[in-house]
């Protein structure tokens, strides 16, 4: 059996049936065989270019999976690891590229490429490195486990993925999980999630937003009047009205109702959210507004938020420059000049260190 990976971007076909996986500092890597192996003649691979895309890694020219499996070996041979060569390759092939370089190192070396270099690399490098290395599907699955593993959940995993995809994208996500994991997605985060927050997470995995290009007027001004009488209208909050229109209505009719809402109550619809909310319920609510509004603008703002101030979220800023590099990190680079007055290159510049520093800022692609 063979997945289609059905994304809008930054997709490829279901091709190669390696180990894969991200580490983070002293976590063993352990990731089960994913996908059924199948031939990658009989899958097509989509380019980029040919599904549009904003991203700072583009298909390398004269590319030869071949080459690049014996330079990546080469670079593991003997005593040291030439890290300089893996970023060279990694950071400058596409998805798709990489299934096939991982493809090529399999029958060349007979060892899966992804358990060679996560034993001979380390640290937030090795996750950068394994992560480049798995289906777009494959990564946001493992990241979301990974997110509600052991004590303590990482919320802002589960709100950064599920709030930021299209149904398509969640439907193929929960497809993995199962697969990867034998657990429905649902049930684990349900199961590491609770009351109100839980709903809207339950209710976006679903992946039933209406993803047409319908604005009924009339039901815009009632969406807004029903979320205003919700919240800023009454004592407390019914936040099941928020989670009907917000995770439910498409797009360009929550842009109207956004607009209805601000007449009626005069104020933004976020600030309302901030106001009548707390917590994880108020950040999943928020990141759903501001991904229909300007998705590259919240990545730019998850990224300067994951390294101002003292210490870094290395999670979050590996998960967003893994994953978004080949769909629109032009665009995160733009909004995030735009928003700070500083360039995103420079933020990562000053923020890490070492190999890590210098994969990051490949995949950034320059100032």
């Amino acid at each position: 059996m063979v997945y289609d990976l059905n994304f809008a971007l930054n997709s490829v076909n279901a091709a190669g049936g390696e180990k894969e996986g991200r580490v983070e500092i002293g976590v063993p890597l352990v990731f089960s065989t994913a996908f059924c192996t199948s031939s990658l003649e009989n899958h097509t691979l989509p380019t980029m270019a040919a599904i549009g895309n904003r991203g700072t890694v583009t298909e390398a020219a004269g590319f030869s999976a071949d080459a690049d499996a014996q330079k990546l070996r080469d670079a593991m041979k003997g005593a040291g690891t030439n890290e300089a060569s893996i970023i060279e390759v990694l950071a400058h092939r596409t998805i798709a590229q990489r299934q096939r370089i991982k493809e090529a190192y399999k029958q060349t070396v007979g060892k899966d490429l992804a358990d060679d270099l996560s034993s001979e690399l380390s640290g937030n490098f090795r996750s950068v490195v394994l992560g480049l290395l798995m289906l777009a599907p494959v990564y946001d699955a493992y990241e979301l486990k990974y997110a509600m593993k052991g004590a303590g959940t990482e919320e802002a995993c589960l709100i950064d993925i599920l709030a930021s995809r299209s149904n398509a994208e969640i439907k193929t996500i929960c497809e993995v999980y199962k697969k990867e994991y034998g657990k429905d997605l649902e049930d684990a985060v349900s199961g590491d999630t609770s009351g109100m927050f839980r709903r809207v997470l339950v209710s976006l995995l679903t992946a039933g937003r209406d993803e047409g290009n319908t604005v009924n007027e009339a039901q815009a001004v009632q969406d807004a009047k029903e979320i205003y009488e919700a919240g800023e209208a009454r004592w407390g909050t019914d936040e099941v009205k928020f989670l009907t229109v917000l995770c439910v209505r498409n797009q360009k009719h929550l842009l109207r109702v956004f607009q209805e809402y601000e007449k009626i109550s005069g104020r933004d619809i976020e600030d309302s959210i901030k106001r009548e909310m707390s917590g994880s319920l108020e950040d999943v609510f928020l990141a759903i507004v501001k991904c229909l509004r300007n998705k590259p603008a919240f990545f730019a703002e998850r990224l300067y938020k994951s390294m101002k101030g003292l210490g870094t979220t290395d999670s979050v800023l590996i998960r967003i420059m893994v994953s978004r590099a080949e769909i629109d990190m032009l665009d995160i680079k733009a909004q995030f000049q735009k928003m700070y007055g500083k360039t995103l290159y420079s933020f990562i510049k000053g923020d890490t260190s070492g190999d890590y520093r210098k994969i990051l800022l490949e995949l950034c692609g320059g100032e």
